[in-house]
């Protein structure tokens, strides 16, 4: 990764990529580090970008991400470390990721609720079991 000292001799450049290139192309020079960004069009709201749909995926994924690694946690299962960050991955590795992550919280969510059902009949039988004991120690006292 490149250093970004103020010393450091740099030049402003203005990048005119094509649109099915922009992905690689950015990404590529995003690992690379030695680049900086100045978003030319600051004035333009949010929602009227050109890439504003990729963005609320990546949003999306990085929310499933999160409750996928908060399950881990509360679980108590350690999660390794990555001490590198991972190349941006194409487009078409980021449907594959998104479909798995999607799979894969669907099966969570089934999981917790399959729980917290669990859980409810545990307790309901559990105290059936006890009423069931309470009255046939007050029919042997009885007869």
């Amino acid at each position: 990764m490149g250093a970004m000292f103020r010393s450091e001799e740099m030049a402003l450049c203005q990048l005119f990529i094509q649109p099915e290139a922009a992905y690689s192309s950015v990404s590529t020079l995003g690992e690379a580090g030695i680049v900086q960004f100045r978003d030319l069009n600051s004035r333009m709201n949010a929602f009227q970008r050109k890439f504003v749909s990729e963005v609320r995926r990546c949003d999306e994924l990085e929310r499933k991400i999160r409750y996928i690694e908060a399950e881990i946690n509360k679980e108590g299962v350690q999660i390794q470390e990555n001490s590198t960050f991972p190349n941006a991955p194409n487009p078409r590795e980021i449907i594959d990721l998104e479909n798995h992550l999607e799979r894969t919280e669907s099966e969570i969510l089934e999981l917790s609720q399959n729980a917290i059902n669990l859980k409810s009949n545990y307790l309901e039988l559990t105290e059936l079991k006890h009423v069931l004991e309470k009255t046939q120690t007050f029919f042997h006292e009885v007869s």
